[in-house]
């Protein structure tokens, strides 16, 4: 495993849900980090984001350990979640509700 493997693998081990992202909570720098970030607020989900635009290493490592090609990128509990249209279409049909519920993520 690369370094930039093991960071990731201890940020996800360390944080119940985990999003990474073009830019911050605060100030997204695309539309679809700013999307899965509206969904998790109305969620009430607390979560870490890390900014891979700050991370030229984490910006490609984090495609290689999801073998996912897109950012943002969701992880609840460890599991790779998916992207913001799945994180979407979850939050749209409730299935989202659902799985931070039974993971045990506070303010689903």
């Amino acid at each position: 495993m690369t370094a930039i493997a093991e960071r990731i693998a201890a940020d996800i081990a360390a944080n119940d849900v985990v999003l990474y992202m073009k830019g911050t909570p605060v100030f997204p720098q695309c539309g679809f980090s700013a999307a899965v970030v509206q969904v998790l607020s109305e969620e009430g989900v607390k979560f870490k984001a890390y900014d891979v635009l700050a991370d030229a290493e984490l910006r490609g490592g984090i495609k290689e350990f999801a073998n996912w090609p897109t950012i943002p990128q969701l992880y609840v509990k460890g599991e790779f979640i998916g992207g913001c249209d799945i994180v979407r279409e979850m939050h749209a049909t409730g299935e989202l509700k659902t799985l931070l519920a039974d993971k045990g993520v506070a303010g689903a």
